[in-house]
């Protein structure tokens, strides 16, 4: 049942054909024989490497935190080959001459959910009874879209209820099915039996089907089982739940998840498999006992205290705060959109989490960009940017915890995160100066990814 649900979500994926073929992602397992260097598909001579000059009139140089003027950035095929002042520009090259805006590295997001389909009306998790496995792929795929567009081209997807859904999205954008972000995906929420993680709700006497509880595990020994599974399965990273939630039925988001040894437990398999892992924790001791576990970062972190904050700086632990998200979730509470027990269960940990945001910021706690994308609507992750500069980020530092800093955290720093030879040539313009006001990067204009232009232009998403 699982391979046939797979498989008929793939198919219905290649309808969806557009443009070149990016480079696969690492764990995919549907590399095609064009990439496949043991296929003998490269048996015939290579095609001319393709060149393209980007005249940048200013240039954010996000690793040294200055903006550079009047450059040029040399890409071949997808790959960055030089940047710098004057640059002699081969005469095969195509030229975009981007002077009179300011260039950027590509946006990443590390904490989204792209591949959970559209966004239901009445806000409820329990809507995914109604919907197969393929009507969720399908509708991720305008939600890809319209990320890529808005400037974001690489993501860190954190988890799906219909379980990998993400890796079919992931592996569609890696092949050139469909437009959209790079895609480090989790593949399911690992949870216990009735946590944040878990599709609660139902009645008691329904079953779940597979993809639904496919997470779920109880004491460390079905915890490392799951994380088994999910490596098998071709996942990039894992997301475990370490308190309750927000957005979910019979919650708590003050209660801990798994135990000190289940969670140490996860860690120790994932990096068994080279898998870094993130929690998800409100909780200030679902957040400690998740850094202490040995996480790579704490995703929502709302109510850290002093000792996390603490405990955060001195292990390394990103914390990945989605502080604008309140302004979706408020407002949907004022429209009846959501459930009224997630507003009773969101009542007041918006503000709480901004001003340990600033707290942490004060602290000089590793803190990337992160917004929980699809709770507010697609395509507007770049709003968190102006709320991190108002609770304590430079522009700059911002602009940092959306490329380098995330960049950091997934472990890529090698090829993104920066515009500098040997990275992906992930590259976004924006009219005006971001330094100056970072909401200029709220309308992305100019967009490549892996070398290949998806916008350019003043044009809505």
């Amino acid at each position: 049942m699982k391979t046939r649900t797979l498989q008929f979500a793939m198919l219905c994926f290649c309808l969806y054909t557009a443009g070149a073929l990016p480079a696969q992602t690492p764990n995919s397992k549907n590399a095609t024989a064009q990439n496949d260097p043991a296929s003998g598909a490269n048996a015939k001579s290579p095609a001319p490497a393709h060149e393209i000059a980007i005249k940048a009139g200013h240039l954010v140089d996000v690793d040294s935190g200055t903006v550079l003027s009047d450059q040029v950035i040399l890409v071949r095929d997808n790959r960055v080959i030089a940047v710098g002042k004057a640059l002699a520009i081969p005469t095969s090259a195509t030229v975009i001459d981007l002077s009179n805006m300011t260039v950027l590295p590509g946006l990443i997001d590390c904490h989204t959910h792209l591949a959970d389909g559209a966004r239901d009306p009445s806000g409820d998790p329990l809507s995914y009874l109604k919907r197969t496995a393929a009507e969720v792929a399908l509708e991720s795929v305008p939600n890809a879209k319209v990320t890529l567009d808005s400037g974001f081209t690489t993501v860190r997807d954190v988890g799906v209820y219909r379980a990998l859904t993400d890796v079919a999205l992931r592996d569609a954008i890696a092949r050139g099915n469909i437009p959209g972000p790079r895609m480090y995906v989790a593949g399911a929420y690992v949870t216990i039996t009735g946590g944040a993680g878990a599709l609660t709700g139902a009645a008691p006497d329904i079953q779940l089907p597979w993809d639904l509880r496919y997470g779920q595990a109880d004491g460390p020994w079905q915890v490392r089982a799951v994380i088994r599974k999910l490596a098998n399965d071709g996942v990039d990273h894992i997301k475990i739940l370490s308190s309750g939630a927000v957005l979910e039925h019979g919650s708590n988001p003050n209660s801990q998840e798994f135990t000190m040894e289940e969670l140490q437990a996860a860690v120790e398999e994932a990096h068994a498999f080279g898998l870094r892992v993130e929690a998800h924790a409100h909780s200030a001791q679902g957040i400690k006992n998740a850094i202490r576990a040995g996480v790579a970062s704490v995703e929502h972190a709302s109510m850290i205290d002093d000792e996390g904050i603490a405990l955060a700086k001195e292990r390394g632990t990103y914390l990945d705060m989605d502080i604008y998200d309140e302004e979706c979730i408020e407002a949907d509470a004022r429209s009846g959109a959501i459930p009224p027990d997630f507003v009773q269960h969101d009542a007041a940990l918006g503000q709480i989490q901004r001003d340990n945001f600033r707290k942490a910021v004060r602290a000089g706690v590793k803190l990337s960009f992160g917004t929980d994308a699809g709770v507010c609507p697609y395509g507007v992750a770049a709003r968190q940017l102006a709320f991190m500069v108002k609770y304590g980020m430079t522009p700059m530092q911002a602009i940092q915890a959306a490329t380098t800093s995330a960049a950091d955290l997934l472990g890529h720093s090698d090829v993104l995160g920066s515009i500098k030879p040997g990275k992906y040539a992930d590259i976004i313009a924006v009219a005006s100066d971001p330094i100056q006001d970072v909401r200029a990067l709220e309308t992305v204009s100019f967009v490549m990814k892996d070398g290949k232009v998806y916008k350019q232009g003043n044009s809505d998403n």
